[in-house]
């Protein structure tokens, strides 16, 4: 079976403590790497869970907002309400960026 090289860019330190990491349990890189691909292919998904937590955090803001225009007489236009989501995914965008 032919072999070809992998080229990644990673932090600097990452692979430091990649390395050592991988030393530690008596292997080096490569085979970490290799095991990680072989892992993948096998499963057909990554051996981790990716998560965003912008759902979860849009889902706390409304339930928020719900419970405010529950305990209020006032009433909300549809503008009103848009510009108040479009302000909450502005702060979590802005939050992230920091």
């Amino acid at each position: 079976m032919e072999s070809l090289n992998l080229n990644v860019r990673v932090n600097a330190s990452d692979k430091k403590n990649f390395e050592q990491f991988c030393s530690s349990v008596g292997m080096n890189v490569s085979t970490a790497i290799n095991m990680f691909i072989k892992t993948v292919l096998r499963e057909q998904k990554l051996p981790f869970e990716i998560k965003s937590d912008y759902n979860d955090y849009i889902d706390r803001k409304l339930e928020v907002a719900e419970n405010q225009m529950e305990t209020t007489d006032k009433r909300y236009s549809q503008e009103e309400l848009l510009e108040r989501l479009n302000n909450i995914i502005s702060q979590y965008e802005n939050n992230r960026n920091v």
